[in-house]
C-alpha cells in the first residue's frame, strides 16, 4: 500500500481576493493565516515541490497579478494525473508511433504519468532551490520537450479551469481576467452600477448550482 504524501502550502498563497486600483494594477487581499495540508494523489511530496516551482516560472506571480502558486496549480495537476488522464484511459494507445502534424495531437507510446515522471528527472530534486534565473535557464533547455509543453498547458488550466478539479483556487485565475464564472444571466445586475465600470464576483459551477459537483478526473477504474 502507498503510502499518503501530502504537500504543504502556505494558506496566504491560497486565493483570495482581487481588488484593482485606478490605476488597474491588481491587489491580492487573503486573510487567512496558517498553512493548508493538502493530499497528493501521484506526486510524493518531493516531485510536487519541483513542479509547483516550475509551474510558477511558467505563470509567475509578479505586479501583473496572481499566478500558479496563487491557484494551486500543482494540486490541478496532481489530480490530473492520478485520474483516467494520466495513465491513458480515454487515449489510443496502440502503435504504430510516428511523429506527425499538430493538428493529429500526440502520438508518443508514453502515458501523461510516465512523461511527467521523465521530466522530473530531467528537471532534477534540486530544481526547487535555485534562484528564478536558474529555474528559467533549465526550463529553456527542455521547452521543445513533450514534458515541458504538457506542463505549460497544465499550468494555464489549472489556473483558468473550474476549482471542482483543483485548480482556480479561491476562483484567483478568474478573478484576474473577470470571467464571471458559467452564470447564465446577470439580468439581476442592471441598474445597479450607474453606468460605472462594474466586475462582479465570479461564481464556481458548484456555486451556481448550489450543489456539490465532481470533476471527470474523480472517475477509478
Amino acid at each position: 500500500m502507498k503510502r499518503r504524501e501530502f504537500i504543504i502550502l502556505p494558506a496566504k498563497t491560497l486565493g483570495g481576493l482581487l481588488l484593482y486600483t485606478l490605476a488597474g494594477v491588481p491587489i491580492r487581499v487573503n486573510a487567512q493565516e496558517g498553512a493548508v495540508r493538502r493530499p497528493l494523489q501521484f506526486f510524493t511530496a518531493s516531485e510536487a515541490r519541483v513542479i509547483a516551482a516550475a509551474c510558477e516560472r511558467i505563470f509567475p506571480s509578479d505586479d501583473s497579478g496572481p499566478g500558479a502558486k496563487d491557484a494551486g496549480v500543482i494540486i490541478y495537476i496532481d489530480r490530473q494525473l492520478a485520474g483516467p488522464y494520466g495513465h491513458d484511459r480515454y487515449r489510443y494507445t496502440k502503435g504504430p508511433f510516428l511523429q506527425s502534424v499538430p493538428e493529429h495531437g500526440y502520438q508518443g507510446k508514453a502515458n501523461p504519468q510516465e512523461i511527467y515522471h521523465d521530466g522530473l528527472r530531467q528537471l532534477g530534486e534540486g530544481f526547487a532551490d535555485l534562484d528564478a534565473a536558474k529555474q528559467d535557464e533549465a526550463l529553456r533547455a527542455i521547452e521543445n520537450t513533450m514534458f515541458f509543453q504538457m506542463m505549460r498547458t497544465h499550468t494555464i488550466e489549472g489556473m483558468f479551469s473550474d476549482p471542482m478539479h483543483g485548480g482556480n483556487a479561491g476562483l484567483i485565475g478568474w478573478q484576474l481576467i473577470g470571467y464571471p464564472g458559467p452564470v447564465m444571466s446577470h439580468l439581476d445586475e442592471i441598474g445597479k452600477n450607474n453606468g460605472e465600470p462594474w466586475r462582479g464576483k465570479p461564481m464556481s459551477l458548484e456555486e451556481v448550482l448550489g450543489q456539490p459537483v465532481k470533476g471527470w478526473e474523480e472517475q477509478r477504474d
